[in-house]
């Protein structure tokens, strides 16, 4: 119960700040590096999220190619680490 009301509290202070945005692109960009581990990670050079877009840098094109196939089921991983429906499309930069 306590908990409870400690997380609205907190999610009121985020929402009338307007940190939520920076907090979940922060968040998004924890859930990439662990969902990509090292060897995707190492050619990424940002991640954004934005309107529910989450656009990727990466620094290798053949990587950017083989990627694109499984857009899909990258979003469906992020999705379920969140719990919830963050990221609806994914571009690769």
């Amino acid at each position: 119960m306590i908990n409870d009301n400690i997380k609205d509290l907190i999610n009121i202070f985020l929402k009338e700040n307007k940190l939520e945005n920076g907090l979940l692109d922060l968040e998004i960009k924890k859930v990439w590096f662990e969902v990509m581990q090292n060897g995707i990670a190492n050619y990424t050079k940002d991640v954004n999220l934005k309107n529910k877009t989450l656009y990727i840098k990466l620094s290798s094109p053949a990587l950017k190619q083989e990627l694109s196939y499984g857009k899909e089921k990258l979003i469906k991983i992020i999705n379920q680490k969140f719990k919830k429906k963050i990221v609806n499309k994914i571009i690769l930069n």
